[in-house]
């Protein structure tokens, strides 16, 4: 013959021994919490790492600006004194590299000129700006005397006036 087993009769101290929902879901909030300061100071050192490699290597990068600029001194002396070695005179040799240096100096000004001067004027800020005392005056629900921009599709519309877009 088979025997069963019958289920052992519960007391009520076993219900005090299981956590209700709110200690689970308080325990699981805390653990929750724990982890993610934890991940928020590994990022916080992985980060701090790679700014700290990120920033020496931007020193270097311009330390080697730096003596590579300096070193163009050296290589105009050189320039000057072959043309010494062709015959010129030493104070013509250097006459010549002086005016080739300022014709390099003067195109580099022109091309900065002409791309200075088309830069565009941010004219929907200067416009935005000049509407803003009237912006900020306040005024009575439904008494707006100035219609506000609009977002559509993504792009940004004065009502009434067309030629407002961003």
């Amino acid at each position: 013959m088979a025997h069963s087993v019958s289920p052992a009769p519960r007391d009520a101290t076993a219900g005090a021994e299981e956590p209700s929902v709110g200690t689970l879901v308080q325990s699981a909030m805390a653990d929750m919490s724990t982890l993610v300061r934890a991940e928020i100071e590994l990022a916080k050192a992985e980060i701090g790492r790679s700014a700290k490699k990120g920033a020496i290597g931007g020193g270097l990068f311009g330390a080697a600006g730096v003596v590579a600029a300096f070193s163009m001194f050296f290589l105009f002396i050189t320039i000057a004194e072959a043309l010494t070695a062709l015959g010129l005179p030493r104070w013509v040799s250097y006459l010549i590299v002086w005016v080739f240096l300022l014709l390099v100096a003067g195109v580099c000004a022109l091309i900065g000129k002409r791309m200075i001067s088309k830069i565009e004027k941010p004219e929907r800020t200067m416009e935005t700006l000049s509407d803003l005392p009237e912006v900020l005056h306040r005024e009575a629900p439904g008494q707006r005397h100035r219609a506000v921009p609009e977002v559509s599709n993504g792009k940004v519309v004065l009502r009434g006036n067309e030629s407002y877009k961003v």
